[in-house]
């Protein structure tokens, strides 16, 4: 949704490639975007980029779960290999071969080595490696945006500030971990327009297969990032402190790789946080 209002904004047509079964549950964010449907084949998937006839696809559907279970396997890998080989496929069968991927900084460790914190991850980098071929034997362009963590406003995700923002509408506490986990917290305006500056890059030919880290520079406790939480909403926030543990390495955040040239951050965190609760609570 928010980089399709962006990429609108900035003049770029736009159109979106939607699961049938989701389409009444994704409306059209943008005046002129156009919708495709498709039913999950590879056929479908064809049919829809050659009707969209795309210079440049932002993949960006993936399924995260951020400790897996049995029954997570298949989806997983269905979501972040299969679905993303299907649109790869449709676009080398309709002659577009720039692409914008998504990747995760979860895919190295604090060292900057390949080295998966969960088996999303795993798949995550599964999926560049694939793509590898449509590179070097289709003649792709690749660019692929290695994510931290990304927040905003109208986030329908049950992640940090959803869970925050519960806790202090409700009153009970909210359990988490001891809380000196750094987190890279990435606002979705920024996000959206590095994404803008990849898509750019691709279309003046400058990539051949090339990743980067889509990163704040900024590392922040989870504590602090509570305590910023509760300056903006004006109380402290319920938070149970040590109540779960840390999931498996949730304290590792690697450090950021290569910037994506022309891009920097400029939202700052608590401005971001600001602003995200001022729209959230004008949209009630």
């Amino acid at each position: 949704m928010h980089l399709t209002r962006h990429l609108a904004s900035l003049g770029w047509e736009v159109a979106r490639l939607l699961r049938r079964d989701l389409e009444s549950l994704t409306p059209s964010s943008a005046a002129g975007v156009l919708d495709f449907a498709w039913d999950g084949t590879t056929e479908s998937a064809i049919q829809a980029v050659a009707d969209a006839a795309p210079s440049v696809v932002f993949h960006l559907a993936s399924l995260f779960v951020a400790e897996h279970g049995p029954a997570d396997v298949v989806p997983l890998t269905s979501s972040n290999l299969v679905v993303g080989t299907q649109i790869a496929e449709a676009m080398l069968q309709c002659g577009c071969r720039r692409l914008v991927n998504t990747g995760t900084s979860w895919q190295r460790d604090a060292e900057g080595r390949y080295d998966p914190v969960c088996l999303y991850a795993a798949t995550k980098q599964a999926f560049e490696d694939l793509l590898a071929y449509y590179v070097s034997a289709e003649g792709f362009r690749l660019i692929t945006l290695r994510l931290y963590d990304t927040y905003g406003p109208c986030d329908r995700r049950a992640k940090l500030f959803a869970a925050m923002r519960n806790a202090v509408a409700s009153g009970s506490a909210v359990s988490m971990s001891p809380g000196e986990q750094l987190l890279d917290l990435v606002h979705i305006d920024d996000v959206v327009h590095a994404f803008a500056i990849a898509g750019e890059r691709l279309l003046q030919g400058d990539e051949g297969m090339a990743s980067y880290d889509v990163s704040s520079g900024r590392r922040v406790s989870l504590r602090d990032v509570a305590r910023m939480y509760g300056d903006v909403v004006g109380c402290e926030v319920p938070i149970a402190w040590g109540e779960r543990p840390y999931r498996r390495r949730e304290v590792m955040v690697p450090p950021p790789g290569q910037a994506l040239p022309g891009w920097q951050p400029t939202v700052r965190l608590e401005d971001g946080i600001a602003a995200m609760e001022a729209a959230d609570v004008e949209r009630t």
